[in-house]
């Protein structure tokens, strides 16, 4: 089997990849193939898990990922970095087992025309303005749902539901559903302008549209990186018929992964 090792620069995240490398090169069921894997390990964080997602995302189709977390916090990272002997050894008896999560389509189009460019993300996407209020309105699926005032809008994934969305009070959802979910970040709500003030989750059959009233300083982010900061048209959003797999080795229950990351061990003796 092929193996990609993709790490961040810290040395606890060094320490483990050279492991890892050394480890797979003494096997005679793994090689080392950073071109063509069909796993790709993530070493670090989730931030390096989303960096290795978007740098192997023309073959995404191909591959599963495999997290391993060298910090204190890692949602996607279901090994830790003292188990390296333990992940040789299930990636040995791998049988090809995967879990997968949906991904985020988007779609800008520009003023002037042009072709539209494309994304995808695992996380979210976000259309901010810099300066001053961004006024936008927000169709869903072609029909006008709302006009919005405020510093940004927010669509995000259900695995990306406990990043950024849920830091701008959006839900959390989990991976099973086949969902897109809309935040609102400070949106301005008084007499004279009204949005919902509330998460909206998307169907499958359903997208939403975003129409800038002013496209003066307004940014695109996908998983946190900006993308465009050309004058948009619109950007329009909508559950990926692609998916991202992870290697289910022991892959952690989604509601698990979610208290033990934001609410930690409950202590029975309290």
């Amino acid at each position: 089997m092929r193996i990609a090792i993709y790490s961040n620069l810290g040395e606890a995240s060094n320490i483990v990849a050279t492991s890892l490398k050394n480890q797979i090169e003494k096997s005679s069921d793994l090689v080392i193939d950073g071109l063509n894997p069909e796993i790709v390990i993530s070493v670090g964080g989730d931030g390096t898990l989303l960096s290795a997602f978007h740098h192997y995302q023309d073959i995404n189709n191909k591959v599963r990922f495999i997290g391993i977390h060298t910090g204190h916090l890692g949602f996607y990272t279901d090994w830790r970095d003292y188990e390296v002997n333990d992940l040789i050894a299930s990636l040995e008896n791998d049988n090809g087992q995967s879990v997968t999560y949906p991904l985020l389509d988007i779609k800008v189009n520009y003023l002037g025309g042009g072709s539209a460019d494309i994304g995808l993300a695992l996380n979210e996407s976000t259309l901010k303005q810099i300066s001053g209020s961004m006024v936008a309105d927000v169709y869903i699926k072609n029909q006008l749902f709302e006009s919005f005032r405020g510093d940004g809008l927010c669509v995000s994934t259900p695995s990306g539901s406990t990043a950024y969305n849920k830091s701008v009070g959006g839900a959390i959802i989990n991976p099973r559903l086949n969902a897109i979910q809309m935040a609102e970040i400070s949106s301005i709500n008084n007499r004279v302008f009204r949005t919902l003030g509330s998460p909206l989750i998307i169907a499958p059959d359903e997208w939403i549209k975003i129409v800038p009233k002013s496209t003066h300083r307004t940014i695109l982010t996908c998983d946190h990186q900006v993308i465009t900061t050309r004058k948009v048209a619109s950007v329009e959003f909508r559950i990926s018929q692609k998916r991202i797999a992870f290697a289910q080795y022991r892959h952690t229950q989604f509601w698990r992964r979610v208290s033990n990351s934001f609410i930690g061990e409950v202590n029975l003796d309290d």
